[in-house]
């Protein structure tokens, strides 16, 4: 078994500010995404419902999805292999397999069933988030077997690009190699 790396609080406490910053943008395009869905159907705006739901399912299939499968990695498979963080794991893996379920939903359906499917994406996304927010990941950060700066380094589904660009350019040396 590999030794672990000391962790620092510093960089810890970045990784953390990285994903939940990250985690906020995702929420706020998808509820935008998800709204504009909304008005097109209500204003019987087939133009505007045809485009609105063809850039959400975009967004699903390149943002949304392999956020989701990138936290399945190395994010969630340390935790999961924890007493104490095996059942949340479980539960967040459930979580991404409904999402992935409503995105299907999403993708085939129209007009208001495309609203419903949209809004439900929203609101589970919202309540995974939240749970990755406050439990997952102060769960990683304080326990001493595992590293969130590790776990998501190099990552920009999970920490975003500018995350990831300023991880790879720092000055600071560090005690521990990037992957990315």
């Amino acid at each position: 078994m590999d030794t672990p790396v000391p962790k620092n609080s510093g960089d810890e406490a970045r990784a953390l500010a990285a994903v939940e910053t990250h985690h906020a943008g995702m929420l706020r395009r998808v509820h935008a995404l998800t709204s504009a869905l909304t008005q097109a159907v209500k204003a019987h705006d087939t133009v505007a419902e045809h485009d609105a739901h063809e850039v959400l399912v975009e967004w699903c299939e390149t943002e949304l999805v392999p956020h989701a499968l990138a936290e399945e990695g190395p994010l969630y498979s340390g935790a999961g292999d924890t007493p104490e963080g095996r059942l949340l794991v479980a539960g967040m893996l459930a979580e991404h397999q409904v999402i992935v379920g409503l995105v299907e939903r999403l993708r085939a359906a129209q007009g208001v069933d495309a609203a419903v499917a949209a809004g439900a994406i929203g609101e589970v996304f919202a309540l995974h988030l939240d749970k990755e927010n406050r439990l997952l990941m102060p769960y990683i950060a304080e326990s001493s077997g595992l590293n969130l700066a590790e776990s998501v380094a190099g990552l920009h589904e999970l920490v975003g690009e500018a995350h990831v660009h300023a991880a790879q350019h720092s000055a600071t040396p560090r005690a521990h190699p990037v992957d990315g």
